[in-house]
């Protein structure tokens, strides 16, 4: 079976420092010491590699998979100079940005994913020389990040939405004894070979509320970002929480991202908070819908499951939609679907990253540097698909 959509979400755990102590002489005046506390107390405190990363990322090249072919002749191997716990470098010669000019020579790095060094490091070194220029370190100057396996259809994803739907609906409403779920969320989707999901790890599963009870108090556990704020405050379990978690993966099939995202621009990082910011029903709606999607799919209907995800996420419980009123919202959304979808696009080649960037030309300048941004949390993304290619380009210190 494959995996809807897994991930880990990891969490950072932040180290306090302890306070600078103050230090003077007994002969100082006490304006003199408030002085020393006030100058302290307004330094700012530095920054971190993760914020410089940031500030630089968008000066960053994003390289499409074929230019890299053609910089090192499909990767021969008389042009590999090494090769490591990440995977192999290549020398190559790439065209400057505006095609004006001699190439210039560069190491590839290729990465392995089965290599001995895992994404994590491979991350860590992005930021660490996206964030770094000196003449003695070796400079970054851009990445290619293209994954080998295509994008889910439109249709697809709300097909795949209304099993996972109607899985929560037979627990919830057609068992005799009800079923809370309590960790819904899309890495515990998995899909057959006909793309059918089937729910998994249920070892969190609890009974629901018997005897007139409205509800069943418990410890609070699930995964960060999909757990509904009333369960984690108060503990009460209802099949209520279930519909919450449903309507975060809801968005999730909209934009391609997780709940969390802890690479991504502050802004960016928790989902909720950044689609709250283009309504259903303004005209900046289409922001938030997956690229990766090339358009392909009904406005009509990524509004309609919009409006249904925030059904789902209304903070008083009772309010939030049964699942099987969940299931019928979703069927009428795939007969809008099937009437308006265009058809859907083929590429002749998957290896070239088919969010192309435009010409600094033909788009603002913030713009271009939002794109970049999209196409370097990307590469934080951390996702075990088959076939995932990551590239980093590095310009070669007076190499020949």
């Amino acid at each position: 079976m494959k995996c809807f959509y897994y991930f880990k979400d990891k969490s950072r755990v932040n180290k306090q420092r302890s306070a600078p102590t103050l230090k003077y002489q007994s002969n100082f005046s006490t304006s003199e010491a408030e002085r020393v506390i006030k100058s302290s107390s307004s330094a700012p405190s530095p920054r971190g590699i993760t914020e410089l990363y940031e500030e630089k990322a968008q000066n960053l090249r994003v390289f499409k998979f074929s230019e890299l072919k053609q910089a090192t002749s499909n990767f021969s191997r008389l042009l590999k100079i090494g090769e490591g716990g990440f995977g192999c470098v290549y020398k190559g010669k790439i065209k400057t940005f505006d095609g004006k000019g001699d190439p210039f020579v560069v190491a590839i790095k290729k990465l392995n994913r089965h290599g001995n060094q895992g994404h994590k490091e491979w991350v860590t070194e992005m930021k660490f020389l996206g964030a770094v220029d000196h003449p003695n370190l070796v400079k970054l100057i851009g990445y290619c990040a293209v994954d080998g396996e295509r994008a889910l259809p439109w249709v697809q994803r709300l097909q795949i939405v209304l099993g996972a739907a109607q899985g929560l609906a037979y627990l919830h409403e057609e068992l005799e004894v009800q079923v809370i779920y309590r960790d819904f969320k899309s890495s515990n989707v998995l899909l057959d070979e006909d793309f059918k999901p089937k729910l998994s790890d249920f070892g969190l599963a609890r009974e629901g509320p018997v005897d007139g009870q409205t509800h069943v108090s418990t410890a609070v556990v699930g995964t960060n970002g999909y757990a509904a704020p009333d369960y984690i405050e108060t503990g009460h379990l209802t099949s209520k929480t279930d519909v919450w978690s449903f309507g975060i993966v809801l968005y999730e099939i909209l934009t391609g991202r997780r709940s969390l995202e802890r690479e991504r621009p502050r802004s960016e990082q928790n989902l909720l908070d950044w689609v709250k910011q283009y309504p259903t029903d303004s005209r900046k709606f289409g922001t938030i819908m997956d690229s990766r999607l090339e358009n392909q799919y009904s406005l009509s209907a990524a509004r309609e499951v919009a409006k249904l995800a925030k059904h789902c996420l209304v903070k008083i419980r009772k309010d939030r939609p049964k699942m099987s009123q969940v299931v019928e919202s979703l069927k009428q959304i795939l007969g809008i679907s099937a009437v308006e979808s265009p058809p859907a696009k083929h590429f002749d080649d998957v290896e070239d990253d088919p969010t192309e960037e435009k010409p600094i030309k033909q788009m603002g300048v913030s713009e271009s540097a939002k794109r970049r941004m999209e196409h370097l949390a990307k590469i934080s993304e951390n996702v075990d698909g088959a076939n995932r290619r990551r590239f980093m380009i590095m310009q070669g210190a007076r190499a020949t």
